[in-house]
């Protein structure tokens, strides 16, 4: 029976590679194997499971977090903040990068959407630094690496999910990922700095005629009014959070509605914005949920199946320490990074794989930074992965995959160095939990 279990695992895994849709394969392989191989009264057990994912009121904060993302995006917001960031750091040698940089990361604690990130950073950022003469792969690592930033930096959909799937506290989970990320943003400004002083024509400053125009007549009026509305926004989500004035899911819902009221008043609101708005986050939550039910099945199978204490005996009789166990870990989850999206890997392997953190006294806040923290990665990973698929989508003509792939690695490398770091000083993670 255990290896039946492991056997549905492989058949699942092996299926969505081929391209089935993963919602249907998770639910439909898995119900196959039950009914070959399982007491048909087994599944009377499985209705209260669905029900309860179904009324799990922390998953509530998966829809209005994707509202908030999608509106943010609509309203304009991210187009002022970066003209204002590349005029502060114009001056400095690879300013325009690292203002793509800050301004990731204020849109990653904004909204918490890789896609709608990248590309609106692609789209708006890219063409600005290719005429400014910034280096292609400079360029395009920095958009790429700055716009998965959504993927740690809270309030970020991942996190929620991982704190479902690790039934662990999503508000400890945002507390303890903040310095991680913040660190992270730090870590690229460093690099971007280093390679523009070591190498000053791939990142050049911008030009002083356009700075002196910029700050002219209103300037401060201008970096507050750009400043001020993302800031309140993060302020009002993330501050109430960690204040414990709100859970995360009513935390969510101010940020839905925050990020409404900032779309009027800067005028791009009106009924075909919200009906667009309103179309792509049913499509997305759609998906999320779909996913997350043939997920339940699939887990509620595989446990039937004997397949977790399979996998905690075969830990203990192979003499893997929790260190050796969290390493295998960590390389399979990178690795699955390259084929799968980020969902899907929440919902297939985390579920597997929690049962023999807790057998092994693993803290799973930390397993969930670090999770966070190798799915990013992942998402930023050659050949397959999807922020680089995101950009390519909306650069110009002139940019090449081999362009996105070399840009990259450099920011890829940080962020394994940093996901070491975290492994082996996971302190850090407890500066904002109370």
């Amino acid at each position: 029976m255990e290896i039946l279990a492991i056997l549905l695992f492989i058949s699942i895994f092996l299926l969505i590679l081929y391209g089935y849709p993963v919602a249907f394969t998770l639910g439909g392989i898995s119900v196959l194997y039950a009914l070959c191989f399982l007491d048909p009264l087994t599944f009377t057990a499985l209705p209260p499971r669905i029900m309860g994912i179904m009324s799990n009121y922390v998953l509530l904060a998966v829809p209005l977090f994707i509202f908030m993302g999608i509106m943010l995006e609509k309203s304009g917001l991210a187009e002022s903040l970066l003209e204002t960031m590349a005029m502060l750091f114009g001056r400095l040698k690879g300013g325009l990068a690292i203002s793509v940089v800050i301004v990731g990361a204020l849109l990653a604690a904004s909204t918490g959407i890789v896609g709608a990130t990248v590309v609106t950073m692609g789209l708006i950022s890219l063409p600005t630094m290719l005429k400014r003469g910034y280096k292609p792969e400079l360029a395009t690592g920095t958009i790429a690496a700055s716009g998965t930033l959504g993927q740690i930096i809270p309030p970020s959909v991942v996190l929620v999910l991982l704190g479902s799937v690790l039934n662990v506290s999503v508000g400890q989970l945002f507390a303890a990922a903040l310095l991680p990320g913040l660190l992270l943003v730090l870590a690229y400004i460093l690099y971007i700095i280093i390679v523009a002083r070591l190498n000053p024509r791939i990142a050049p400053s911008m030009p002083e005629e356009e700075i002196r125009a910029f700050r002219g007549e209103g300037f401060w009026g201008k970096v507050l009014k750009a400043f001020l509305l993302p800031l309140f926004l993060i302020v009002a989500v993330l501050g109430s959070i960690f204040a414990g004035i709100a859970s995360p899911t009513e935390a969510a819902a101010v940020g839905a509605m925050g990020a409404t009221l900032l779309t009027v008043l800067q005028g791009k609101f009106s009924l075909d914005v919200l009906k667009v708005v309103s179309r792509e986050t049913t499509h997305l939550t759609s998906m999320v949920f779909v996913i997350l039910l043939g997920a339940t099945v699939f887990s509620f199978v595989f446990r039937e199946m004997e397949g977790d204490v399979y996998l905690v005996s075969l830990i203990r009789n192979s003499n893997l320490s929790p260190m050796g166990f969290l390493a295998l870990v960590m390389v399979v989850v990178f690795v699955a990074g390259f084929f799968i999206d980020f969902i899907e890997i929440i919902f297939i392997i985390v579920p597997v794989v929690a049962p023999i953190f807790i057998e092994l006294n693993i803290d799973l806040i930390w397993i969930g930074v670090l999770l966070g923290l190798n799915l990013q990665t992942s998402f930023l990973s050659p050949p397959f992965g999807f922020s680089l698929f995101y950009l390519k989508g909306v650069a110009p003509p002139g940019i090449t995959t081999a362009h996105l792939y070399r840009g990259i690695v450099p920011f890829v490398l940080i962020q394994l160095l940093f996901l070491l770091v975290v492994i082996l000083f996971p302190g850090i993670l407890y500066f904002f939990i109370q």
